[in-house]
């Protein structure tokens, strides 16, 4: 069954390309198309383009397809070419030719756009959640290794004194960013499509402020145009955000896989975490971090693919949208597995509590001797050139003493700051309550 269907029928093999894996992720949105379906039938009757008896029969019926959408119970049947063809056809065969009416007033393009809107809206939820879970753990840990030392590095050369206090939070701190990025896209987002139709409006007088507060959408595409012209830019906008908690994963999970080798051994991990060699007895690798490194590496490039698909595209609809779904879909099932896996992995680090005893790092603290000399009033650059020249000729006797006070530093490293800048930025998102939505619209009709 097409929406589209007309005298003419298209041939098998090209409804079967232009299809393509769209049923699988139609699936997914299934459980949202009906619930911009209720929003949507609840309008007609409001408007009067169709009975209140008639609204209340197919929200009723909607309701039964949303409870088999959730339990993973509905299928696209053969011939349906997406999730729309599906629920209208299921309706039609329950309430003949009211079934039909539904899609007065709205076009597939706004109605699946609506469908994303929602989806993607709870999809930032779980995700947030979860770097939100990941930032808890990192900001734990990092009040608890606080005052064990590391060095730090630039140009991956020793540099400076660090501390586990430091690395944890630095991390816990770009996922703060991160959630601080998300909310900008969440509120872009959570914006209402539907009643642009096929992106410039109907002649039906629909009330987009209506479906707008029974979505629970925080604000409305005015204009049809760029109601349509989001889609894509949506997706993009969703993609740049997984880049954005990918590429701090995937840097700390590098940071991980270094210290844990045996030239550094800042860290370990319980062997169990680990994997084997088949001809090494020695080895415990960590393939987990590597693949969550690889991964993520992959997940930053996301915006780039979204921008390959849409880059040259004028305003409006077209088909090539549809391919994003098998591009974003997959992306963000992978980063909220990575960011459980890291959760799993960060709990379970334990640090070596003697690492800067190493006379590798006997230099670390040549700028504490550089900022001595300051202090006793040797100009800085003479003191810079005294240091340097005492450790060319071998003079130099390092001290393991720093001084750091400042807020971010080793001496003070703001593991409070770093955890009230994380809730701040959780605590930013206006998310909704998907179910309670589903209340509302289940129950209209008892309460109005």
């Amino acid at each position: 069954m097409n929406l589209w269907k007309k005298n003419v029928s298209t041939e098998d093999r090209i409804l079967a390309f232009t299809t393509g894996k769209d049923p699988i992720y139609d699936l997914q949105l299934a459980p949202y198309d009906v619930i911009g379906s209720m929003a949507h039938t609840i309008m007609l009757a409001k408007v009067s383009l169709i009975e209140k008896q008639e609204a209340e029969s197919l929200v009723e019926e909607l309701v039964d397809i949303y409870g088999q959408a959730i339990q993973g119970k509905l299928e696209l049947e053969p011939g349906m070419e997406d999730i729309h063809s599906q629920v209208e056809m299921m309706l039609t065969k329950k309430l003949g030719d009211l079934g039909k009416k539904i899609h007065t007033g709205r076009s597939r393009n706004d109605q699946v756009m609506v469908d994303i809107k929602l989806y993607l809206r709870d999809e930032i939820k779980e995700l947030t959640g979860q770097a939100h879970a990941l930032g808890k753990i990192l900001v734990n840990q990092a009040e608890q290794y606080k005052e064990i030392m590391m060095p730090g590095y630039t140009h991956m050369q020793v540099a400076m004194p660090s501390s586990f206090g430091l690395w944890f939070g630095a991390y816990a701190e770009a996922l703060a960013d991160d959630l601080t990025f998300l909310q900008g896209i969440h509120r872009v987002v959570n914006q209402n499509p539907l009643g642009s139709a096929a992106g410039f409006g109907s002649s039906f007088p629909v009330d987009r402020e209506l479906t707008t507060q029974l979505l629970s959408f925080e604000n409305i595409h005015v204009s049809s145009v760029n109601a349509q012209m989001n889609r894509g830019k949506t997706e993009w906008f969703v993609a740049t955000g997984i880049s954005a908690v990918a590429s701090t994963i995937a840097r700390m999970a590098m940071d991980a896989v270094l210290y844990l080798g045996q030239n550094f051994k800042f860290i370990s991990l319980p062997s169990e975490l680990t994997t084997g060699s088949s001809i090494m007895p020695h080895k415990n690798n960590p393939d987990v971090l590597e693949l969550v490194r690889a991964k993520c590496n992959r997940l930053s490039q996301l915006p780039s693919e979204i921008s390959a698909v849409t880059g040259n595209l004028i305003s409006g609809y077209h088909r090539d949208f549809q391919i994003l779904k098998e591009i974003l879909h997959p992306a963000l099932e992978e980063l909220k597995n990575c960011l459980v896996m890291m959760q799993y992995i960060m709990k379970r680090i334990v640090v070596s509590k003697q690492i800067m005893d190493d006379d590798t790092y006997k230099y670390i603290y040549s700028v504490e001797e550089v900022n001595k000399k300051v202090i006793a009033g040797v100009p800085f650059r003479d003191a810079y050139r005294e240091v340097a020249s005492e450790i060319d000729k071998g003079r130099y006797r390092p001290g393991r003493d720093h001084s750091y006070t400042h807020l971010g530093s080793v001496g003070n490293p703001g593991i409070a700051e770093i955890g009230a800048k994380l809730e701040q930025a959780y605590g930013g998102f206006h998310f909704v309550d998907t179910s309670e939505v589903v209340n509302v619209l289940s129950n209209y009709y008892e309460t109005t």
